[in-house]
C-alpha cells in the first residue's frame, strides 16, 4: 500500500514537471513569434496611459506623504523660532533698560564729579502718580544720612522733587509736579521770579510773573534760590534746573502772567537720582540764626552770625 503511494506522488510530480517545461518550451517559442511582439507592444502602448496613470497616482500619493512630513517640520521649526524670537525680544527690553539705566548711572556721575553739594546716589523702588499726588520712593533713609527735607535731581541737575517722609532705609519723594508742591523759579533771560508748582496731570505752572515781562518760548528756568534776612533762604539750592516754557497765558487786563513750563526731568518714569545733603533751606537751627550786629543772640556774642539791618526811614515831618 505505501509503496503504492510512493508511485502516485512520483507520478505526479514528474507529471506536473513536464507541463511547466513544455510551458516554458512554448513561451520561449512563441515570445520570439512577430505577431507575439506585435500583440505586446500593442498591450504596452494601450496600457500606457493607465501605467501612467498609476504612476503618476503614485506619485501624487508620495508627495501628500512628504508634505505632510514637511508640513510638520516646518511646524516644529515655526514654534523653535517663535520661541527663540520671544527670546530675543526679552533680551532687547532688557538690554534697552540696562542701557536707559547706564546713560541714567553715567549722567549722574557726571553731575556727581562736578556739582558743589554734597550727594548720595538712590535708586526708585515705587512709584504713586495720580493726578493730585505725585511721590515715589527710594532705597535709602536716614541710615545713609538722608534728611526730611532734602532735594532730589537727576541727570543734567534737573530737580525731581523734595524728602517729605523718611524711615531709616526709606524715604519718600514729593516730585515738583505734585500739585501741594511749590518753588520759586526763576526765568534764565529776564532773571524775573515766579511760583512755580504742579498741577493735575504732571504740567508745572509758573504764576504771579510781572506782566511787562517778555517771556520767550523755550526758555529755560531755574530755581531763585532766594535768601532772606534772619538766615531764611529757600528749600532748594539756587541754580538747578526746573524745566522749560512751552506755553504762556496773558491777560491784557491783568498785572501778572502765567508760564506752562515743561520739566527738565521725565518724573514718571526716572529710576536713578542724587539726594543733596549738605544744603537746608527754611530757617535755621535757633544757635544758627543771625542776629542784628551788637545785640546778644542764643550763644555767646561772637559765635553767632550778625547782620546790620537795612535803615529805617525817617518820618518826614508834617508842614
Amino acid at each position: 500500500m505505501t509503496t503504492l503511494l510512493t508511485n502516485r506522488k512520483a507520478r505526479r510530480r514528474g507529471i506536473t514537471f513536464t507541463v511547466l517545461l513544455v510551458i516554458t518550451l512554448l513561451l520561449m517559442a512563441f515570445s520570439a513569434n512577430p505577431a507575439v511582439l506585435e500583440l505586446k507592444r500593442g498591450l504596452q502602448f494601450a496600457l500606457r496611459p493607465i501605467q501612467g496613470a498609476v504612476a503618476s497616482f503614485a506619485s501624487d500619493v508620495s508627495s501628500v506623504f512628504e508634505s505632510i512630513g514637511e508640513i510638520n517640520q516646518l511646524r516644529i521649526d515655526n514654534a523653535a523660532l517663535r520661541q527663540e524670537n520671544e527670546q530675543l525680544r526679552n533680551d532687547n527690553t532688557r538690554l534697552q533698560q540696562f542701557k536707559s539705566e547706564n546713560d541714567q548711572l553715567t549722567a549722574l556721575l557726571q553731575l556727581q564729579s562736578g556739582f558743589d553739594h554734597k550727594t548720595v546716589a538712590v535708586r526708585v523702588i515705587g512709584r504713586e502718580l495720580l493726578p493730585t499726588s505725585r511721590v515715589v520712593t527710594i532705597d535709602k533713609g536716614t541710615g545713609d544720612g538722608l534728611e526730611l527735607g532734602d532735594v532730589v535731581i537727576v541727570g543734567g541737575g534737573a530737580v525731581a522733587g523734595r524728602i517729605s517722609d523718611i524711615g531709616s532705609n526709606f524715604a519718600k519723594v514729593t516730585l515738583i509736579s505734585d500739585p501741594s508742591s511749590t518753588v520759586i523759579g526763576q526765568l534764565a533771560q529776564s532773571h524775573q521770579n515766579g511760583d512755580v508748582g504742579g498741577e493735575s496731570g504732571g504740567v508745572l505752572t509758573m504764576k504771579n510773573i510781572d506782566s511787562s515781562v517778555t517771556i520767550a518760548l523755550d526758555e529755560e528756568v531755574y530755581t531763585a534760590g532766594i535768601e532772606l534776612a534772619g538766615g531764611i533762604r529757600s528749600p532748594y539750592p539756587k541754580g538747578l534746573v526746573l524745566g522749560s516754557v512751552v506755553d504762556i497765558q496773558r491777560d491784557a487786563n491783568d498785572v501778572v502772567q502765567t508760564a506752562f513750563i515743561a520739566p527738565a526731568a521725565d518724573l514718571d518714569t526716572f529710576e536713578l537720582a542724587l539726594v543733596i545733603t549738605d544744603y537746608s533751606g527754611g530757617l535755621p537751627p535757633a544757635d544758627q540764626q543771625p542776629v542784628p550786629c551788637g545785640t546778644s543772640g542764643p550763644i555767646p556774642s561772637g559765635e553767632v552770625p550778625c547782620y546790620t539791618p537795612s535803615p529805617v526811614p525817617a518820618k518826614t515831618a508834617k508842614p
